[in-house]
């Protein structure tokens, strides 16, 4: 598969580079905006894009803004900012992951893994289970043809439980795919905002169970 590393440190890419190749995957790299959206242009089998957000010329966010113009492509985030504020700012764009400076390499890689793993397990880009409609490129959610608002965390939550349908993912999962590997949090964060999604999803609250001293699960067929 090929990654697209957009940075403007060289050491950056260099680093994600070793450690991609050496996973198998092949990379081609830009150090700005602008030169990411031509990239983008002339490698449309891209698989996954590694986006750093402070870079001269054209940022981050604006990039990816006008390269989803072009296709919703999967997108990391990096940044040395660790304000959630900023964080909330990249997945209401789209993005799927968010990796903060400094970062280990292998959890990168293993970020890279799961992305991956979560798109290419989505054959449509609407999810649909009787009235509920969850469609990804829209990042919206609908029931009976309404749509419902949902925390970005909600919606990250909802879309990783049917990612992952009918299996059981303990909180510790759940606080490392949606709040990231850096976050200090504890289990209690992660039930908050199931009881909020549920709240949310009204009729579907079933939708999620909870797996006793475990975690969650989302199951439809419940026969």
């Amino acid at each position: 598969m090929k990654i697209l590393v957009v940075d403007d440190e060289q050491l950056i890419r260099n680093v994600i580079r070793e450690y991609a190749e050496a996973e198998g995957y092949k990379i081609i790299e830009a150090q700005d905006g602008h030169e990411a959206i031509e990239k983008v242009e002339k490698n449309p089998d891209v698989a996954l894009i590694i986006m750093d957000i402070m870079m001269p010329r054209l940022d981050g966010y604006s990039a990816c803004k006008e390269i989803f113009k072009i296709k919703k492509y999967p997108v990391i985030m990096l940044s040395a900012r660790k304000e959630e504020y900023d964080k909330l700012l990249g997945f209401d764009l789209g993005i799927d992951d968010y990796v903060t400076k400094p970062f280990s390499p292998k959890e990168v890689m293993a970020r890279i893994k799961a992305v991956l793993a979560r798109v290419n397990n989505r054959k449509e880009e609407i999810y649909r289970y009787e009235d509920l409609e969850v469609n990804y490129k829209a990042h919206s959610v609908k029931i009976d043809g309404e749509e419902i608002k949902l925390t970005p965390k909600e919606y990250e939550l909802l879309v990783n439980f049917i990612d992952n349908e009918g299996m059981a993912l303990s909180r510790e999962q759940l606080l490392s795919t949606v709040w990231g590997y850096d976050f200090f949090g504890d289990d209690r964060t992660v039930d908050t905002h199931i009881k909020m999604l549920r709240n949310s999803l009204g009729k579907y609250r079933d939708l999620i169970v909870t797996v006793r001293s475990l975690g969650y699960k989302f199951e439809t067929n419940k026969e």
